[in-house]
């Protein structure tokens, strides 16, 4: 029989009261997290010796990568990719991919280990079949990798070995595995690893730890639950005191901290006084150890 997995009870890092907290990225270089409000228009940067700064941004702002070429970050705004500067708060915008699009936005979204960015798209309103997924390389070429008729896209994830990547489609409770090309990034037939039951939440941010288990956040389920990679089986979940729950990311020094976000959006008056940590980030100390951000390669 494995080992279960140890893990610390979850606290409260930042009581931000983020409206749609999302986009964490650990930043090895700067022992750093960065995370977004997405609907509040904010970057935040939480640093281990309890530092907190926030940058506002002209729009909507949904997912974080780290430049390995320049200082600064890859962001994803409302209708696309941008980069920003913290240092100096530029904001450089750059491809909008789908101006036909135009009750879309973008929403999460992470680097793979050959630097190309992946974002995906989602109808503001959950409902239409508009997500798609993209895929920008360094030199800013954009593509559409999978247009993928999700009301929600999150994720993506990557398997151990990099040849699987995840993706959600949040709002009809899948999680879907694609063979993966690490070469071109190209991907195959999507199969469905897990369906999450209702009355469990929606599948939202995702991650994988060192040896490959899937990490996912629980909106309107108030828990993250870990997977096995393979067979989509749960192997343990974690209670959050809030009830959406929407990305996690591994980080700390030596990569055995799992970083939560949340949301109050969403939430009724009764539900948001009964959970005042509704939008805050939250930390939990783990025996596992997870996988570095991979830097934007542009």
């Amino acid at each position: 029989m494995a080992t279960p997995l140890a893990f610390g009870t979850p606290r409260c890092l930042w009581a931000a009261g983020a409206m749609l907290g999302e986009g964490l990225c650990w930043s090895v270089r700067e022992q750093a997290l960065w995370w977004v409000d997405i609907l509040g228009c904010r970057l935040h940067r939480w640093r281990a010796d309890g530092e907190q700064r926030s940058w506002t941004l002209p729009d909507t702002i949904s997912a974080v990568a780290e430049r390995a070429s320049a200082p600064g970050l890859l962001v994803t705004l409302r209708r696309g990719f941008a980069f920003f500067d913290p240092a100096d708060g530029i904001l450089q915008r750059g491809v909008e991919p789908e101006p036909e699009r135009t009750a879309n936005r973008f929403n999460d979204g992470k680097c793979d280990a050959q630097g190309r960015f992946w974002g995906g798209t989602m109808d503001i309103d959950c409902e239409a079949p508009t997500g798609a997924l993209y895929r920008v390389d360094g030199a800013g070429r954009c593509v559409r990798a999978f247009d993928a008729g999700y009301p929600v896209t999150n994720g993506p994830a990557w398997s151990k070995d990099g040849r699987t990547m995840f993706v959600n489609d949040t709002a009809r409770r899948n999680v879907f595995a694609f063979p993966f090309d690490p070469r071109d990034g190209s991907l195959g037939e999507p199969r469905l690893l897990l369906r999450f039951p209702k009355g469990d939440g929606f599948p939202d941010g995702m991650t994988t730890d060192a040896q490959g288990r899937l990490w996912i956040a629980h909106w309107d389920g108030g828990c993250v639950s870990c997977h096995d990679a393979d067979s989509g089986a749960e192997i343990t979940r974690i209670a959050l005191p809030t009830s959406n729950i929407t990305n996690v990311a591994f980080g700390g020094p030596a990569l055995t901290t799992l970083f939560v976000t949340s949301a109050c959006t969403g939430l009724t008056e009764a539900q948001l006084a009964a959970q005042p940590l509704a939008g805050a980030l939250f930390a939990i100390d783990t025996d596992v150890a997870g996988c570095a951000a991979h830097l934007y390669a542009g």
